[in-house]
């Protein structure tokens, strides 16, 4: 068996991504979404876009993603390979020109079905292989207008915070007791200022109004948190749902989630996504409680 030639995309053969055969049960095509180059109207541009071929034949591919404005990719979400081919994949991705995370979108409940899963065991194996390594596993949440609109608990007022720097505070204060992997992860490599302008950083990232950001207080007027609304490139999302340590224990994560909801479906949001890790035992609840569904599961490799 020959070396796999490991190569960039131009726009010439771009069409060649779509020659390997996959069934399409794990990935970002069980999202609906094709690939597509920018010039198609697609998220995907073919300098970001790697193929292994083995004599003439396309083993593994792998489409690296960013925002219409990003130089360069966010997230690596589209990577498959052909049966038995997980080491060419790894070589791929070994020798791409790209290092980020590896985000490998799941139907919900994807380990109870023995082709899926092996699917998805196929691609994590292949990524591990090549020096990556598992940082989380996620749900992610749909809410629609058909799952009604909870309840606010009437507990919390909410106002807008102009000042970047009073955000950032309150991000600070909020990492300090995260169960987010990612926070965490983050705060071990560069710090807990560096991990706040993270956040912030992704915040101003969405196309969404900056006027949108909300700190939530008590009755009394003591700090509680913040809830970030906002849209993606996909549509509307929980950016971001943070309460202060003091303030833990009191189940405020779910009325700034409630809130969150109201303000975007107030806005039109006909959906609206969310995630958490799958180890944030009382985020997933709130989730839960709120009516957001779990429609897919994330894993995240580094």
């Amino acid at each position: 068996m020959s070396d796999p030639t490991v190569r960039a995309l131009g726009e010439g053969d771009a069409q060649l991504f779509h020659t390997l055969r996959d069934p399409g049960l794990v990935g970002r095509a069980i999202t609906g979404v094709d690939y597509r180059t920018v010039a198609e109207g697609g998220d995907y541009r073919p300098e970001w876009t790697w193929i292994a071929e083995r004599d003439g034949e396309v083993v593994a591919r792998a489409a690296w993603w960013g925002g219409p404005d990003d130089t360069e990719p966010m997230l690596l979400n589209w990577f498959d390979v052909a049966d038995g081919e997980e080491e060419a994949g790894a070589e791929l991705l070994r020798r791409a020109a790209h290092r980020t995370e590896y985000e490998l979108i799941l139907p919900a409940g994807w380990r109870e079905r023995p082709d899926v899963r092996a699917a998805g065991e196929a691609r994590i194996a292949a990524a591990q292989a090549a020096g990556m390594r598992l940082l989380v596993e996620r749900f992610s949440y749909r809410w629609t207008p058909e799952c009604g609109l909870p309840e606010r608990p009437g507990r919390l007022e909410f106002r807008p915070e102009p000042d970047d720097d009073v955000i950032l505070d309150v991000l600070r204060r909020v990492h300090s007791v995260t169960l987010d992997a990612h926070a965490l992860r983050a705060i071990a490599e560069h710090g807990p200022d560096a991990a706040a302008r993270e956040e912030l950083d992704f915040f101003r990232w969405c196309p969404s109004p900056r006027a949108w950001w909300q700190l939530a207080y008590t009755r009394d007027g003591e700090l509680v948190g913040l809830h970030i609304p906002a849209h993606n490139t996909a549509g509307p999302i929980v950016g971001f749902i943070g309460v202060v340590p003091e303030q833990r224990g009191h189940g405020y994560a779910y009325d700034l989630l409630v809130e969150c909801t109201h303000f975007l479906a107030e806005r039109g949001a006909r959906f609206i996504a969310g995630a958490t890790d799958q180890g944030n035992v009382p985020m997933a609840k709130h989730f839960a409680r709120a009516g957001h569904p779990v429609v897919q599961e994330r894993v995240h490799l580094v």
